[in-house]
Formats: C-alpha cells, structure tokens, sequence
C-alpha cells in the first residue's frame, strides 16, 4: 500500500494487484490488533536491531524513517503515541485507524486497486520488466514491477510465498526462510501442564551448549507446546539461526531483582513465616500458586517436609531453581505461527539505494520479503513502510 501509493504521488500510473478479498490483511493483525507501527530508538540503534543486514536499510531509512512516517500518518487523520521500550502505537490503540490512514493515501493518488487478483508471473523482455501476469490469465503490460508480497508467516492473510517464487523464476537467490519471532517448543513436560501461565519481569538467558548467547527481561508464557511470549519471541531470532549448531536451552530467572544473599534471606523469612505449614505450602507468598508444583518436584524436597525443617543445603537447591530454571529448546514453532519471516531474496541481488533488482530492471522488492527481519518493537513495519515508501518512489522514476 505505501509502495502503490508512494509510485502514484510520483507521477506514476499504478495498479495494486492485491491476492485476497481485502487490503492489509496481515496488518490487521498486527500488535493483536493495536499496531506498533515503529520505534523511537535512533537511527543507528534501530539499523543495528536488524544483524548484519541491517546495513542494507540505510538507504530506505535516509529517505523515509519513523518522522516522516509520523507526518505522512498524521496527513491522514492517524496521531502517535509512545510507550514503553520506545514503541510507537496510534493513539486511537486501533489497526484499522492505520489501515484507514493508507487507504486514505491510496485514494487521493488515485491508485487502481484489484482485489482477489493473485499475480502468477512477472513477464521480462531483453532484462527488463514487461508484464504482470495474473492467474486470471489477465495481462497488464508494465515498465516497473514492485514485489511486495511478505513473507510466509500467518498463511491464511495470503503470505504463501508467491513473491520468492516469482523471484526464483527471474533468476534471484532465496535465502533459505524459517520462522523469526515465534514461540519455542520445549522438551519438560511440566513446562507444558503451565499452559495459560504468564510470568512477568522475569529474565530468560538463551544458551548454545554451556554457552550464554543472549536475555531478555520482561514477559513470558506457558503453553501446551512450550514457552512464548514477547521476550521468548525474542529471543527466538537467535534460536531460529543457531538450531543447527548444537542442543539450546533456556534459563529463566524467576527473581532477577534479587541478589542471592537477598532471596536466601527472603526463603528464609518466608519458611519461618509459614513454619508450620508442609514445605509444598509455603512458598505461596513467592511464586504463583500452579508453578509452585513444579518447582516443588524439581527442588527434590519432600512436599509434606514441615517448612521449618528445610535445611541450608535444601534451601541453596531451591535457590538455585529459582534463579536458573532450566528448559530444554527443541525448536521453533512452524514458520505459519511466526510474527515475521526470517531469509527471503538476497540483498547481494538489491540495489539498497532503489530497492531495484541488480538483475532485472525494472523490478523492486520491499518488507518482508527481502533477507531483513527485525526484533518485536515496531522495527520490522517502520522497515516495511521505509522500503515501501524508496520502492515506489524510485519504480515511478
């Protein structure tokens, strides 16, 4: 939508060839259904939260970035605002009020939208773009074409992968794709019977072997596969790249703001407050009720123990539950559940000032279905728009 309305504000003519029966479909669903459409982290910042491609966005962002995307938004009746960690909502907290904002823009440059046009090839002469091809059969002749098709995430908003197809078949490199930003199945079947339990300000360290690779502190889920919840999906973009370099796991710590003198001391108060209680009773003032279970049965200390009988050793292993859980990672969830896609068309293959293929012309690619994938935040739309916005402008050129 940014692209089709950016080309047509250029001077171009512009269809907007849209697969299913609506537009922005997938970002309805965005933010469950508020849309943290961006980020206030600085420029260099917001770059570097993509790895090593982030680079690859400094063209887009040094044409359009979070303040031009705010007043272009704000032309269209959509106002900001900004919450924790730097994450940029409308203020009306509803999708639709963005949606509404692009359709906005869509209609005052006049772009011709098709919806339920799904497109089945780009058609090339002598190395540059001709034609679209629709599965229709219809044919639209064409000096640009802009793929901006997403990723494979979320299948049934019609992400199937059609654009890397089509990318295939015009000679670009994929990028093999998997799931980013997606929940983690684990092998504890006691994670498992947590399903629904929510663990807040808590922090999960990844690990590769007996090495740390990265943590998150914040919010998380249980679920009947696993574990997720915003710094799990986190901490899934390292998961998803490192799955094949040896056994993961992840270590929750379940009482970070405390120092181990300090909760040493907090178990020992809480024991002598519920001294007469059996030991699976007294730890209700420290944790939630249906994790309490758990870590009972992984401390290895009788449940009916009376509480003042915990001895020092006991209390050291349950400290050390409480500071590292421990959670064997079997793998990401399928790349349908994932907030984005990771891999897509080799950036080598893109020119990053244009967003133009180096091997037809004519052809852009923008969003998601480039090699770029960012964390949770609003980095992976404001790149959707930036590179949205550079494609259109450059395809109308």
């Amino acid at each position: 939508m940014m692209a089709a309305a950016r080309a047509a504000e250029c001077g171009a003519k512009v269809s907007l060839l849209e697969k299913m029966p609506r537009l922005a479909s997938k970002l309805l669903l965005s933010g469950k259904g508020r849309c943290n459409f961006s980020n206030t982290a600085e420029l260099r910042e917001f770059v570097a939260a993509f790895g090593p491609e982030g680079k690859f966005l400094y063209g887009a962002f040094s044409q359009f970035f979070r303040p031009e995307l705010l007043e272009l938004l704000e032309r269209f009746d959509l106002k900001a605002e900004v919450e924790r960690g730097g994450r940029v909502f409308p203020a009306s907290n509803r999708t639709s009020d963005v949606v509404r904002a692009l359709r906005k823009y869509l209609q005052k440059e006049r772009v011709e939208i098709q919806l339920g046009s799904p497109v089945d090839q780009v058609e090339v002469r002598e190395g540059r773009v001709c034609a679209v091809r629709l599965r229709s059969g219809q044919i639209l002749e064409a000096e640009a074409c802009i793929v901006a098709t997403g990723g494979l995430s979320y299948p049934l908003t019609g992400s199937t992968g059609d654009g890397h197809e089509i990318a295939r078949r015009l000679g670009h490199s994929i990028v093999p794709l998997r799931p980013s930003l997606v929940p983690l199945e684990v092998e504890e079947p006691w994670a498992k019977e947590l399903q629904g339990l929510t663990l807040r300000n808590v922090r999960a360290s990844l690990l590769s072997g007996k090495k740390g690779i990265a943590e998150e502190f914040g919010e998380m889920i249980f679920t009947h596969f696993g574990v997720s919840g915003p710094i799990i999906l986190r901490l899934s973009r390292l998961a998803g790249r490192l799955q094949l370099r040896g056994k993961l796991s992840l270590l929750l710590n379940l009482k970070p703001a405390l120092r181990p003198e300090q909760l040493d001391k907090r178990l020992i108060r809480d024991l002598c407050k519920y001294h007469r209680r059996q030991f699976k009773h007294s730890l209700v003032d420290l944790l939630p009720r249906r994790l309490i279970s758990a870590i009972v049965k992984l401390s290895g200390i009788p449940p009916e123990k009376p509480a003042h009988q915990i001895n020092a050793q006991e209390r050291k292993r349950l400290q050390g539950l409480l500071t590292h859980l421990p959670l064997t990672v079997l793998g990401p969830r399928p790349i349908e559940e994932a907030v984005v896609t990771a891999g897509g068309v080799e950036l080598a293959e893109v020119n990053p000032k244009t967003l133009e293929s180096r091997i037809i012309s004519g052809l852009y690619f923008c969003g998601e279905i480039l090699n770029l994938d960012g964390p949770t935040g609003g980095y992976n739309l404001q790149a959707a728009f930036s590179t949205g916005y550079l494609a259109g402008q450059m395809a109308a050129r």
